[in-house]
């Protein structure tokens, strides 16, 4: 490929589009192939690759997601900066449906899910700080007129199911901000492959431990991020075309150097 993306977008729920006049590209890795193909096209003359995280029909639940696959394919084609919306349930009560947040830290209570690529010896990455903090940045600038929330930590849980009230309350009460499904292992993929990783949350719910209501349905859920999808959409086009480029220094954060001085037990794309 010629002009390769050094941005890419990884849609969820509802997201399944992002670029028009667009090409597409199968993508063969090591972990299997991605959720779709990677459609790669120009945002105002920068190079941008775009990935439904669930598949363009919304083909693999949470938990089935190829995650290895997705982040290795972006890495694959040049990408080296990954803008990550998703669709979120709220553990506060100020956090209405439409909100948008870009968190700071991450919580797993996943089970079972592939989580990195290094399945052999000593390769410990730092995660204390889960999301590129520049790219936090780009992301709360862009937003700006939408009010977006600066920070939270985000609970990332199995799937496919939703969570009961005592379990949501439990989270509520750890003071942590957000609930959801596809987070991680996405973030610490990213960091292993020095990729710059930050997500923007929409949320579509209170959870069912802070809404004394019916509980969370998934009719609800994607008929909020439905409504909210071009907004995000429109937002996140401008957004990648003012990050700095990933070359010359553009990425003046740790984030390339996650791995310096590490015997990786793969060779990175």
């Amino acid at each position: 490929m010629t002009d390769r993306p050094d941005v890419a977008v990884i849609g969820g729920s509802g997201f399944y589009t992002f670029l028009d006049d667009a090409e597409s590209f199968e993508v063969d890795t090591p972990y299997g192939k991605p959720s779709a193909p990677v459609v790669v096209g120009t945002v105002d003359e920068r190079r941008v690759a775009f990935l439904p995280r669930h598949g363009r029909h919304h083909d693999f639940p949470a938990h089935q997601v190829p995650y290895r696959a997705n982040l290795w394919a972006l890495r694959s084609l040049g990408v080296r900066q990954v803008l990550a919306p998703c669709a979120v349930g709220s553990l506060k009560t100020e956090l209405g449906p439409g909100s948008l947040v870009v968190p700071d830290q991450l919580v797993d209570r996943t089970t079972g899910r592939a989580q990195t690529y290094f399945d052999s010896g000593a390769c410990h990455i730092s995660f204390a700080d889960p999301y590129c903090d520049r790219l936090r940045g780009s992301l709360l600038e862009g937003l700006a007129e939408h009010d977006p929330t600066d920070g939270g930590a985000m609970v990332v849980i199995d799937g496919p199911r939703f969570s009961t009230r005592a379990e949501s309350q439990w989270y509520a009460a750890q003071d942590w901000s957000l609930v959801n499904m596809t987070g991680h292992p996405e973030a610490v993929l990213a960091r292993e492959l020095a990729l710059c990783y930050a997500a923007v949350a929409l949320v579509t719910d209170h959870d069912a431990g802070v809404d004394a209501g019916g509980g969370v349905s998934q009719a609800e859920v994607f008929k909020v991020f439905g409504e909210h999808t071009e907004l995000l959409r429109s937002a996140l086009r401008g957004i990648v075309s003012g990050l700095a480029p990933s070359t010359e220094g553009g990425r003046d954060c740790a984030c390339p150097h996650a791995v310096d001085g590490m015997d990786l037990p793969v060779k990175l794309p």
